[in-house]
């Protein structure tokens, strides 16, 4: 596969091999270290998720920005030697019993990856051939959902027999390897603007970018109700597993496991296949199967329904973030990916902080069948949007709006 002798590639796919076991080791070790000191104190716990996400919705628009304002790949170096030193730190402090300060390894990692995951989207935009972007992005969504499965496994594996400093030992020396590997990536040559004047006309130029682009604002939009939509149902899969499947709570780690199979299995094929199908139709056809699965989940009282609807919708779901991936990195000049992103994730994830929020309360007040509900029309809502999206003949830097975007830059409403 030429793809695979692709030398930027090779080097991407690598440090995402070794970054995705620092995060399932970080993840679990973190979980079980807090969960036996606090003696399984839901709020401990829950406060692990939210300083995950909270900084991706805080902080993901002006990362971006310094994105696509800095060297790609110093940026990507720096911020996995940051997150390696920030972890450093903490072993010491954990080692004097002050293990609070362990909550730092998720924080500073999350505000560091709103930096460095859209700088790795400019490099693939650079280096990878147009017609190897869709095999690219599922390589690497399969790698993703592969971690879904075995990540846990790993992380519990390291943290039962080691404990928790070996695990930080291990996450550090896995940010340190994947910071050495970056430094092989082809250096740019970029010059970039520093002053403060600058970076706010950068950002305002950023959302113009998105606002002057008719299929830009559309998934802008779509993504706020998927976000809801996904944020209200992904604090209460628990509940299936309780109240409509009467299992017990642990039963849930194979729904987890068969929906992780689906997404590595449809990362396979939309890496191989990727190129041959219709991009609209995968994106709505994804989001209107993702509504009916919520419908049938929530229905349902036998464990096989509900454990092969987990699959086809991890099938379907890695199909579609491939595509949608896809589209995007197509469809965005080169200097705008990471203000796009940075504009495009914190509508998401606000739209997922916003309904997990809701979540409770509609599942007290009403019932689980209603909030299931709910959430898949309010992701038929996002789909009914994306239907608007002008697909044909879409080709980059070529005119196709009539308003002006910064830099004499516009994007066409055309794809092949």
């Amino acid at each position: 596969m030429k793809l695979l002798s692709n030398r930027v590639f090779q080097i991407i796919l690598f440090t995402d091999l070794i970054q995705q076991c620092a995060i399932w080791i970080r993840n679990i070790a973190l979980l079980f270290f807090v969960m036996e000191l606090t003696d399984n104190n839901a709020i401990y716990v829950s406060l692990l998720t939210v300083i995950e996400y909270t900084p991706i919705f805080l902080f993901s628009f002006v990362g971006g920005a310094l994105a696509d304002r800095w060297n790609p790949k110093k940026t990507m170096i720096l911020g996995d030697f940051a997150s390696a030193l920030s972890i450093c730190i903490i072993i010491l402090f954990v080692n004097n019993g002050n293990w609070q300060v362990i909550f730092l390894a998720t924080l500073v990692s999350s505000v560091v990856s709103q930096i460095s995951q859209p700088s790795s989207s400019i490099i693939f935009k650079k280096h990878i051939p147009e017609d190897m972007v869709a095999p690219a992005i599922g390589i690497i969504q399969s790698l993703q959902a592969l971690f879904l499965i075995i990540g846990p496994i790993i992380g519990t594996l390291i943290y039962s027999w080691f404990g928790i400093t070996a695990s930080l030992v291990s996450i550090t020396i896995a940010f340190f390897i994947s910071s050495i590997t970056l430094l092989f990536l082809p250096t740019p040559h970029k010059e970039h603007s520093h002053s403060s004047s600058r970076f706010i006309k950068e950002l305002k130029d950023g959302v113009r970018y998105v606002k002057n682009s008719r299929n830009l604002s559309i998934i802008a939009i779509a993504f706020v109700f998927i976000g809801l939509g996904a944020g209200i149902v992904q604090p209460l899969d628990i509940f299936i597993v309780i109240d409509r499947l009467g299992l017990d709570k642990e039963s849930i780690q194979w729904l987890y496991m068969l929906a992780g199979i689906g997404m590595f299995v449809g990362s396979i094929m939309a890496a191989i296949l990727g190129n041959k199908f219709k991009v609209k139709r995968v994106i709505v056809g994804g989001l209107c199967f993702l509504s009916f699965s919520l419908i049938i989940e929530v229905l349902s009282v036998w464990f096989v329904l509900t454990a092969t609807m987990n699959f086809i919708t991890g099938l379907i779901l890695a199909m579609w973030q491939t595509m949608l991936g896809m589209l995007i990195i197509k469809m965005i000049d080169e200097k705008y990916i990471g203000r796009t992103n940075g504009i495009l994730t914190p509508l998401f994830i606000g739209g997922m902080l916003v309904g997990s929020a809701v979540a409770g309360p509609l599942v007290t007040y009403t019932s689980l069948i209603v909030t299931y509900f709910t959430a898949a029309i309010i992701i038929i809502v996002g789909a009914m949007v994306s239907i608007k999206l002008n697909l044909t003949n879409l080709s980059v830097n070529q005119p196709n709006e009539s308003k002006e975007l910064p830099y004499e830059t516009k994007i066409s409403n055309e794809f092949n």
